[in-house]
């Protein structure tokens, strides 16, 4: 949510997103239960240097099923996998 905030330059878009149900945040992700695995996905895409809200994003694709991550960092995002061989469901901006 906050690297949301950032990218949009304001936090009313993303709380906008929230109000209307467009952005739906996990209220049952617990960081410290989910540390050792996201530790794992920092030490795996060290050579990426995943970045935290990248390691939890993750991390929520491999709880959640039906996801998917809207994204404009198509470079890392299609390198990511998921449950160690599957692709992270995203949608990415048109390339232009």
């Amino acid at each position: 949510m906050l690297e949301t905030a950032w990218v949009l330059g304001s936090p009313r878009g993303v709380l906008g997103l929230l109000v209307n149900g467009d952005l739906v945040l996990d209220p049952d992700f617990d960081f410290a239960t989910e540390l050792p695995r996201l530790l794992e996905l920092c030490a795996k895409y060290a050579d990426r240097e995943i970045d935290l809200a990248d390691a939890c994003l993750l991390r929520m694709t491999e709880l959640t099923a039906r996801c998917k991550i809207w994204t404009v960092d198509r470079a890392d995002f299609t390198v990511y996998r998921r449950h160690g061989r599957q692709p992270v469901p995203c949608e990415f901006p048109p390339s232009k």
